[in-house]
């Protein structure tokens, strides 16, 4: 009979000295949360989905993509990217254009009819979404997905909600706003249009779980004595009309009241409809201004005008309709405006109000549980879910910044957790990681590689046409820009720690399964540490 195979081993040889009980400490490869991830609204698993399409696997990375935010292209032209405010790569050179390829993505898959699943298996439980905006279309698409029945009603004549009503089209081309909406129809979500709703407890009768997505469609109104002859409009109504086939009379000088970014929208919507001025009137800094930085250099560069430390006291003078009168402004130490009695006038043929914009509550009169605080429900934070059972609320309804990426998360959050209430169930809690921070990496590593800019129109075409700002990155440009990803906290499989361990302790595990140590012969030298370009080993004390 064959006696088993065993190997022998020479004294001489490495392999028989175990030479892993010299160790005081142990390497031992961890995951860290990269910054963009921890810092995006929407809770985009950026780095997962950057690692597919540095790779060249487009598909798979907007499919990694949209587990998590189903409008790339969308939000690829109108999210405020504070994930690359906070990109580790920033400190190299400059931050990985993360949102040029996202929308890349988006494009491409636009282009490519890329699709979504319907899901495997229904559920038989029915939720219906009130508002088909950003965080209403978001919370029916991750609700689908988890195979739930979704009715969305919506108010208005056509699908988008504030994406569509408060974002101009040269930032939002319309084709790409509803290519995307109707992505998310095409898997089963039943949306009905001009289906306002009066009262939410009587909409629900047949539904299991409700989630509230209304937008803050009323423009706030501030008091300043006017003649009867004085022309005063409001942002959101002037916005909206945008929509329809006769645009707006503003006349060659438009004023514009406030300083967030919808008064930045209507400023550069005045020069396009042929304003020769567009003065927007702010009573604090540029500093303090509320609008985002780029929307207002844009601006800027489009000939739009701004009066700082200025505050509008009247419209309409004696004889005169157009004539507003404008009060300097200071600041205190608080950073509070405070008038100066200082006066001045300006001409004006409108003037536009953009001083905020409320929610229409009326629909929640009588629903026991709610409560109601400074023009929003109050919700749990952390499930979304209002004080009454199986009504929950996200986007403009609850207390949050109002932006498009923000309410794309609520609507996910509010999905997963209204999955969970009707099953009776508690979600997973994903664990918690330490975060990526830029003193962990070896920056060494990394050649210099400055960020991709994307084109722009030309500025001529900007205040004549309504035509698309910001172009997009090319194929060759986007591949190059999502390889300038520094993988921060996480192996990406560069092999350093396997190439330099003096031990040969370092196991490779095939593609895609990273490496293990094998401590019966690692000594706890730490250069796979030393060496690791992104944070992704550390050195633990050894166990006694």
């Amino acid at each position: 009979m064959r006696k088993p195979f065993a190997i022998t081993l020479d004294p001489g040889s490495s392999l028989a000295n175990k030479t892993g009980t010299w160790r005081t400490e142990r390497p031992v490869y961890v995951d860290r949360l990269p910054p963009c991830n921890a810092q995006c609204p929407a809770g985009e698993d950026i780095q997962g989905w950057l690692y597919h399409a540095e790779s060249g696997d487009y598909e798979a990375a907007w499919r990694h993509l949209t587990r998590d935010n189903p409008f790339p292209a969308i939000m690829g032209r109108v999210c405020y990217h504070t994930c690359e405010g906070v990109c580790n790569r920033g400190r190299l050179d400059a931050p990985v254009g993360i949102n040029s390829v996202e929308r890349f993505l988006g494009d491409e898959a636009l282009k490519r009819g890329w699709r979504f699943e319907p899901p495997a298996t229904e559920s038989g439980k029915k939720v219906l979404v009130v508002g088909a905006g950003p965080s209403g279309m978001s919370a029916a698409y991750h609700l689908r997905r988890l195979g739930h029945a979704v009715t969305v009603l919506e108010a208005g004549p056509r699908i988008g909600g504030m994406m569509r009503f408060g974002i101009p089209r040269y930032r939002l081309p319309r084709d790409v706003l509803d290519a995307e909406m109707q992505r998310i129809v095409a898997m089963g979500v039943e949306v009905r249009l001009n289906a306002k709703v009066e009262r939410i407890e009587d909409a629900m009768r047949g539904f299991d779980a409700a989630f509230l997505a209304v937008g803050a469609h009323i423009a706030r109104r501030a008091f300043i004595p006017a003649k009867d002859s004085a022309r005063i409009l409001d942002a959101v109504s002037l916005l909206r009309s945008m929509e329809g086939e006769q645009r707006p009379l503003l006349g060659r000088r438009v004023v514009v009241y406030g300083g967030g970014n919808t008064a930045v929208d209507v400023a550069r919507t005045a020069r396009r409809l042929g304003a020769t001025e567009a003065i927007i009137v702010y009573r604090r800094t540029r500093e303090r201004m509320p609008a985002h930085e780029l929307e207002v250099e844009e601006a800027l560069e489009e000939g739009v005008m701004v009066r700082w430390l200025s505050t509008i006291k009247r419209a309409g003078g004696d004889g005169d309709p157009g004539e507003l009168t404008i009060e300097k402004m200071v600041l205190d130490e608080g950073g509070h405006p405070q008038p100066t009695g200082e006066l001045e006038t300006l001409k004006a043929d409108s003037l536009v109000l953009a001083l905020g914009q409320d929610v229409d509550l009326s629909l929640l009169d009588g629903v026991p549980g709610l409560e109601l605080k400074d023009g929003v429900v109050q919700v749990d934070p952390a499930t979304m879910m209002t004080g009454r059972g199986g009504l929950f609320a996200g986007g403009d309804m609850v207390p949050a910044e109002r932006n498009v990426t923000v309410a794309v998360g609520h609507g996910k959050k509010a999905a997963r957790h209204i999955d969970a209430w009707l099953r009776g169930t508690t979600p997973a809690v994903p664990a918690k990681h330490e975060l990526a921070a830029f003193e962990r990496l070896n920056p060494w590593y990394y050649s210099d590689a400055p960020q991709t800019l994307r084109p722009q129109l030309d500025l001529a075409r900007r205040t004549s046409s309504f035509d698309e700002v910001q172009g997009g990155l090319t194929e060759d440009n986007a591949l190059f820009e999502a390889r300038r990803c520094l993988s921060c906290g996480n192996c990406f499989e560069c092999d350093n720690c396997y190439g330099v361990c003096p031990d040969n302790a370092v196991v490779k595990l095939g593609p895609g399964r990273r490496f293990r140590f094998n401590y019966d012969y690692c000594k706890g030298c730490g250069v796979c540490v030393a060496e690791c370009p992104c944070g992704a080993i550390e050195m633990v004390p050894e166990e006694v």
